[in-house]
């Protein structure tokens, strides 16, 4: 590589460089600061637009103008002629013939002499005017001029005067249309840096006062954190853009407070729940280190620490279920699922636990529709709404398990005749750790994460649970989900993998 293309090299990285630092600049400077400055250049282009067809319709109109006057010396000169007694011709001048009012004339007999000339023509002299006559046809030249000489237009026609056929010439010089061209853009070049200049002022106040709301929201967004966010962000005028900004961010913060508020109410039952069978374990422990036991009692505390062992995790188990289910880790292995199938599975691995109550299991079908799913995901949630039926009806009662189709959904209904569920506490049985007041009091009622876990399996797979219940006439889950052809395809809306 010679030095001269290594020079060029670093001319172009230093070029680069130069560029990439205006852009740095430029990203730095503040929205207000960009915002006078495209709105001054776009009112600068705007100007130089203007003015470009501003000069450009002055001249075309002073040209046209000037042309209009050039046509109307040659009909004045036409109309202007004399005869003399001795025949020849001439024409009438109302003043001398060093008057500088004069327009400037030639004429010329159709040989080419020349007839007549004003003094004009000695001031204005046009070396070209002879060929221009020669080839006379009523058009209208520019005739070039030296440097600094403004060009001149020569009109050259045929005419008659007295009988007779002449060549009559006329000339007007650009000078006047150039000089008000002139005066017109040195008014523009004035008036233009002014112009930008109050447009810059102008855009700058315009955006400090349209950005002014914004300085009001971040001020107040930094008063926001986690123990004040009730807080909310004030909206001048709810319509505008700005105002629904303010909208989507006040919405928001109220999904975060609500977050929150679930977040420290799920720490708090956590740590409850966690805590029990960790305080069992220990008073057991205490207790059998207090004095000698036999092989049996040791035997008999050990069982019983095992036992909460096994409650501890359990819960650990179904805690991380939500967690990976809600974080989207856990992944959906998506077959064909035949649900009445499914159903009869579920109904007779619980049926054991209907009979030790004398309850009645019983299966309804109602067609066989499929979806597509995780047979295993969805028959936990399964297994946990007819776990909770059989938990929380009476012994004697029943559990109807209904199947059910439409064109686009298929449903699971697990009817119970339980003690129902206060309309106050439908809207939280999905809640993690809920348990109604009565039951937290109750020997064996469960963590209360069996249907916020059978909630969430399935809404992964596209579909909703909903309750309906009334109290003292028991309470009616159903498991809606998008429907399957046999080719395996959702008749709706696809199952959302997580």
């Amino acid at each position: 590589m010679t030095s001269a293309e290594v020079a060029m090299l670093r001319a172009g990285g230093a070029d680069r460089g130069s560029r990439n630092d205006v852009r740095r600049w430029w990203r730095a400077r503040s929205v207000r600061l960009k915002l006078t400055v495209w709105y001054m250049s776009a009112v600068l282009v705007v100007l130089v637009v203007y003015a470009a067809c501003l000069l450009w319709a002055l001249r075309s109109t002073a040209s046209r103008g000037l042309d209009e006057r050039l046509r109307g010396d040659f009909r004045w000169a036409a109309e202007m002629a004399e005869q003399r007694p001795d025949g020849t011709l001439t024409w009438f001048e109302t003043s001398s013939a060093d008057d500088e009012d004069l327009p400037w004339l030639q004429v010329w007999s159709p040989s080419g002499a020349l007839l007549f000339k004003t003094a004009a023509v000695a001031r204005l002299p046009i070396a070209e005017s002879g060929s221009l006559a020669a080839r006379a046809d009523n058009s209208i030249e520019i005739v070039r001029r030296p440097v600094q000489a403004p060009p001149v237009r020569v009109l050259s026609g045929h005419s008659k005067v007295a009988g007779q056929p002449v060549v009559i010439q006329v000339a007007r010089t650009e000078a006047v249309l150039r000089q008000n061209v002139r005066d017109l853009l040195f008014l523009l070049l004035l008036g233009l840096p002014v112009a930008v200049a109050v447009a810059g002022i102008g855009g700058y106040s315009l955006a400090r006062r349209a950005l002014a709301p914004v300085e009001r929201i971040a001020e107040r967004a930094r008063s926001v954190t986690a123990e004040r966010l009730g807080e909310r962000l004030p909206a001048d005028n709810p319509t505008d853009e700005l105002g629904r900004l303010t909208g989507v961010i006040n919405d928001m913060l109220e999904r975060l407070e609500s977050s929150f508020a679930q977040m420290r109410r799920f720490t708090a039952d956590a740590s409850h729940e966690l805590r029990t069978p960790l305080t069992a374990i220990r008073s057991v422990g205490e207790v059998a280190l207090r004095g000698q036991r036999d092989a049996a009692e040791y035997r008999g505390v050990i069982g019983s620490m095992l036992e909460e062992v096994d409650r501890l995790g359990c819960l650990v188990d179904r805690l991380l279920t939500l967690s990976r289910a809600e974080t989207g880790e856990a992944r959906l292995s998506l077959e064909l699922v035949d649900l009445r199938e499914l159903v009869v599975q579920v109904t007779s691995h619980l049926a054991v636990l209907a009979e030790e109550k004398r309850q009645t299991l019983e299966v309804q079908p109602g067609g066989a529709p499929c979806c597509l799913a995780d047979r295993s995901v969805l028959r936990q949630a399964l297994i946990n709404l007819v776990d909770n039926a059989i938990r929380y009806t009476p012994p004697g009662g029943a559990i109807q398990i209904r199947l059910s189709e439409s064109p686009e959904e298929a449903a699971i209904d697990v009817a119970d005749t339980g003690p129902g569920i206060d309309p106050a506490a439908a809207a939280h049985v999905f809640d993690r750790f809920y348990r109604g007041p009565d039951e937290r009091s109750s020997e064996g009622s469960g963590m209360g994460l069996g249907l916020a876990i059978a909630k969430r399996a399935v809404e992964v797979h596209g579909g909703h649970v909903t309750v309906q219940s009334r109290v003292g006439s028991g309470s009616t889950f159903r498991i809606s989900l998008p429907r399957a052809n046999a080719e395996g395809r959702a008749t709706s809306r696809a199952p959302e993998l997580v």
